[in-house]
């Protein structure tokens, strides 16, 4: 098969199980919450400049299984164990409820977890806090820019929420924004990416056959239809990794803010026009006025795109697609020689409407809009000319993050 085959989240969960076991014989786990990956098709870098961003939801995601454990003979003490060969070791922590929960250095990956528990701890009171067990498994490529971080904040979110509702601790469930705001803030403060809130909200509001045109100032959202079956969204993993901590993410971010300070705003969002950056160009170094350019360009870019796809006008958007690769590669300067082949390549083919890179950068992946009767010719023109050896998904947009019945089907 030319393409990656995706696991359906029944073979997700008999897996993970099947691991449960063999770490814990003779013992039964009682809860499983799943929460996806995203692709974003376009509005990259503009979620913390409050703009809009708009993304779907993918099959691939995080699944977390797990039980709750008796506090008084267990000392109130969580164990969290990952099966991921792509993070760094070790690969299981214990957290005790009992003491302040403070950022792990190490290892990197806890920091997605414990956030998350910290922060959602700060709803509880402490002689109601709940041990327990888990282990985590994820799907979503690590470093190819299709959110794993965010997918295991979520489903760790939502195991707690299901947790505490099986505690009969009378626990309120969080709306999905507040969820999506509790995860962003525990990888901004834990795992320390000063991070907008796409990804989390797509994995707490996404449903199945639709794309999200997000509003990142005021955190609401539009679900646009994507039902055409002749219409494929093909994800393209160059396998050149990235690590968002490593500070281009964050200098980025900066840029933006120094930016938007000049022109005397809160955020890039609130630019009018073009032409009132034009006016303040010579307020500010070459740099920032691009990091600014691509950030303005790119908000206008993602609302004709939303509209582009709710008329059908697949070729606008790829058009739109294609611009907004070529800014995040000359104005923001996010893109790197193996991305741009991946979409130059793409652009060859007759059947592809556009493509880009998707994600934070230096790495990861591209997304194309092609028709389905192109998509062999596609991913054949690919593995003939990329210099590299990519990996290839199909992907319909999926539905946001759930519980998984453990019973037998």
């Amino acid at each position: 098969m030319a393409s990656e085959k995706t696991t359906t989240l029944k073979e997700f969960k008999d897996n993970l199980l099947e691991s449960y076991r063999k770490e814990f014989p003779n013992d039964e786990p009682t809860i499983c919450a799943f929460a996806p990956g995203r692709v974003n098709l376009i509005g990259e870098h503009v979620d913390y400049n409050d703009g809009f961003v708009f993304p779907m939801a993918i099959p691939l995601g995080t699944m977390i299984i797990g039980k709750a454990l008796d506090n008084s003979t267990n000392n109130n003490k969580c164990y969290i164990q990952t099966l991921s060969n792509d993070v760094d070791e070790p690969k299981s922590i214990e957290v005790d409820l009992t003491k302040e929960i403070s950022r792990f250095e190490s290892p990197k990956w806890a920091n997605y977890v414990v956030g998350v528990l910290a922060l959602f701890l700060e709803r509880t009171k402490p002689e109601k806090r709940q041990s327990f067990r888990i282990i985590i498994a994820t799907s979503v490529p690590i470093g190819g820019g299709l959110s794993s971080s965010a997918s295991v904040e979520v489903a760790m979110c939502t195991f707690l929420e299901l947790l505490y509702q099986y505690s009969s601790f009378n626990f309120q469930p969080l709306s999905k924004v507040n969820k999506a705001l509790l995860c962003c803030k525990a990888e901004q403060t834990y795992a320390q990416v000063p991070c907008g809130i796409m990804d989390q909200y797509t994995a707490c509001i996404a449903e199945a056959d639709h794309a999200l045109l997000i509003d990142c100032r005021n955190n609401t959202s539009q679900s646009i239809p994507m039902k055409n079956k002749d219409v494929c969204v093909l994800v393209v993993n160059s396998n050149v990794k990235h690590e968002l901590v490593a500070g281009t993410y964050a200098q980025r971010v900066q840029h933006c803010q120094e930016a938007a300070n000049i022109l005397g705003h809160k955020k890039l969002r609130e630019v009018s026009s073009i032409e009132e950056l034009e006016k303040a160009r010579d307020k500010m170094s070459s740099v920032i006025y691009k990091r600014a350019r691509h950030a303005i360009t790119e908000i206008k870019r993602t609302e004709a795109g939303a509209k582009a796809l709710i008329n059908n006008d697949y070729n606008e958007f790829g058009r739109l697609m294609y611009d907004s690769h070529e800014s995040l590669r000359d104005d923001f300067e996010v893109s790197c020689e193996e991305l741009d082949q991946l979409v130059e390549l793409a652009r060859s083919v007759d059947g592809v409407y556009g493509s880009r890179m998707t994600g934070g950068g230096f790495g990861g992946c591209t997304v194309t809009l092609v028709k389905k009767s192109s998509v062999e010719k596609c991913i054949d023109t690919i593995k003939k000319g990329y210099k590299g050896t990519a990996s290839f998904y199909e992907f319909e947009p999926s539905n946001g993050t759930c519980s998984v019945n453990l019973k037998k089907d």
